[in-house]
């Protein structure tokens, strides 16, 4: 991402109004010109490209802060180099609320809210998690190699990743660790060979919106009456409750080998999940980013109000 040329001009155009920005604060001649007169919506438009690239790069907030906070540093010295009261005041302003939200975010935790319901019954739509970003490794952007505490997800773990296919993170049931053979019979699952422990614990009738494309590309949505059967798994050091719909997503029994530096992953709603089994495909090691760890708030849509019942730690 770093190397991404919209990045780079977003960058350079930021430092650009600063470099402008400092000089009008040292010499009267430099402060009516066009670009100081329009420094904000300059910062403004470049603040947006840079995110735009963060976006489309499977990049990370934590990079954004990195860099506000290595300029608003840099600003400060100088203002303190040039003994400018006015420069020190406003880079100062800047640099220590950046830094300790850059530290919180990339090395602490990361805020993420469940987008889709592929995680039910534990985690649904419109959870609030922390995800831990130490839990496998500290490092900057959300893809690639740990700079340090290198650690592997373990099974069971409710893990946070960017998949090849799509920038925007998803989380998931981590299933099968490299070298592991999973296979599906009957929405049973077996790694290596032996069956992840599965204990019945209710059934009920419930009413669920299924969206259809026809072939001209129409979409329709129907209402019907299922019946969801509720079971526990035990896999790893984790129990968990798991949802399958009865009839739904019937198949011939399936096999995968989890490739070296790769992972198997599956949503906890079984007949709804877009994971491993699908189009996600196996998950390599450099793009997990942390696992979740816990739930502290419920904001189902923009218009309901938030709430705070189901808040605790991640099974």
């Amino acid at each position: 991402m770093i190397s991404d040329p919209i990045f780079i001009f977003s960058i350079f155009g930021m430092a650009v109004v600063l470099i402008l920005w400092i000089l009008s604060e040292i010499k009267e001649n430099y402060k009516n010109n066009f670009i100081i007169n329009n420094s904000s919506f300059l910062t403004t438009i470049f603040g947006l490209m840079m995110l735009y690239s963060i976006f489309i790069n499977a990049g990370d907030l934590s990079i954004v802060l990195l860099v506000g906070s290595v300029i608003s540093l840099l600003v400060l010295l100088t203002g303190l180099f040039l003994k400018n009261k006015e420069i020190i005041s406003s880079s100062r302003g800047y640099f220590i609320p950046i830094f300790l939200i850059f530290i919180l975010r990339t090395f602490i935790y990361e805020p993420y809210q469940i987008p889709s319901g592929s995680m039910m019954p534990g985690l649904k739509v419109g959870d609030f998690l922390l995800v831990d970003k130490n839990s496998y490794g500290y490092k900057i952007n959300r893809i690639g190699d740990p700079l340090a505490s290198k650690a592997d997800p373990n099974y069971g773990d409710v893990v946070v990743f960017v998949p090849k296919h799509n920038p925007v993170p998803y989380v998931k049931r981590l299933i099968g660790m490299p070298g592991d053979k999973i296979r599906i019979i009957n929405k049973q699952v077996y790694v290596n060979g032996q069956t992840i422990k599965k204990t019945f614990y209710k059934t009920e009738e419930e009413l669920i919106t299924k969206r259809y494309r026809d072939l001209s590309g129409k979409i329709t949505v129907k209402e019907s009456d299922v019946i969801v059967d509720y079971f526990y798994e035990e896999h790893g050091n984790r129990k968990y409750l798991t949802r399958n719909i009865r009839g739904e997503n019937i198949q011939y029994p399936s096999e995968w080998e989890v490739p070296e530096g790769h992972y198997f992953v599956m949503g906890d709603n079984r007949d709804n999940s877009n994971d491993s089994t699908k189009d996600v495909g196996f998950v390599p090691r450099e793009n997990f980013f942390g696992e979740a760890s816990y739930l502290f708030m419920t904001w189902e849509c923009w218009v309901c109000l938030p709430y705070f019942s189901r808040v605790g730690t991640i099974n």
